[in-house]
């Protein structure tokens, strides 16, 4: 008996609860509003208080309190984990209030807010590359900020990303057997990252397409062809001599020097 009279005691609080919210969001008393905002903020009712702040914020653009309210309102999406309208937020403060106390933060948490929008490498990384680019910022516009060293480790973090991506879509194309594609993309993701971890499989990569674009190429072509897959082979063997590949790059060295009728080195 006690625990219903418990449960409709909670349902009735519930009932009174959201009436008094209903009545709020239809008031005419933008101060009342204000408070209760604030009120639901520190309470970690974050929805109640966006929604309280979407209705008055129009209200306080040009006065003094504005500054206080549109930061609330960044911080609340934030909390929200609504990532995106976060993001803009924080921009749309640092860039409206550049000498507030929080435009540092709030230009940290604009490239944060990207960050963690990126996603696994496979997929697009429109907000990886963003984030890269605000976090980049923020270094620049507050190169003595206590942040200073954590935009600099998520920085890392992202380029690692990109690197992997960039492995999987040149990869993608030898995969694909698209060999004139694969050497071009091959190229300019070591050109991009030369100091990526994939550096010997992605030259070793690139050297087998340039061989089988080679090989499978018309007569007329196929000499000009194997001469540059026979360049690709001296600047990996100078690289890597003793490279885990060794004995697939011996049998295209001999395959392509057989083809231009010039000695065969051993193994």
């Amino acid at each position: 008996m006690r625990i219903r009279v418990f449960i409709l005691l909670i349902i009735v609080a519930l009932a009174s609860s959201c009436g008094k919210y209903e009545k709020l969001l239809k008031s005419t008393d933008f101060e009342l509003k204000k408070n209760a905002a604030k009120d639901y903020f520190e309470q970690g009712r974050y929805v109640r208080t966006s929604e309280l702040l979407g209705q008055i914020l129009p209200r306080y653009r040009a006065t003094a309190e504005s500054e206080d309210l549109s930061w609330l309102n960044a911080q609340c999406y934030y909390n929200m984990r609504d990532y995106i309208m976060a993001g803009t937020a924080y921009k749309d403060f640092a860039e409206t209030y550049p000498y507030s106390e929080h435009a540092a933060e709030a230009t940290f948490l604009t490239a944060y807010c990207d960050y963690m929008l990126s996603p696994r490498p496979q997929l697009d990384q429109a907000y990886t590359n963003s984030a890269v680019e605000a976090f980049t910022f923020f270094i620049k516009r507050y190169p003595s900020n206590d942040k200073l060293d954590n935009a600099q480790n998520l920085i890392n973090d992202l380029e690692d990303k990109l690197v992997e991506k960039s492995y999987i879509n040149a990869k993608l194309y030898y995969d694909l057997e698209e060999y004139k594609a694969a050497v071009v993309a091959l190229d300019n993701s070591l050109k991009d990252y030369p100091a990526t971890k994939h550096r010997e499989e992605l030259l070793f990569l690139k050297l087998e397409s340039s061989y089988l674009y080679a090989f499978n190429s018309v007569p007329e072509k196929q000499q000009e062809r194997f001469q540059t897959t026979l360049d690709e082979y001296y600047s990996f063997v100078e690289e890597f001599p003793d490279s885990k590949f060794s004995k697939d790059i011996q049998k295209i060295y001999n395959t392509t020097a057989d083809f231009l009728n010039i000695e065969e080195t051993k193994e």
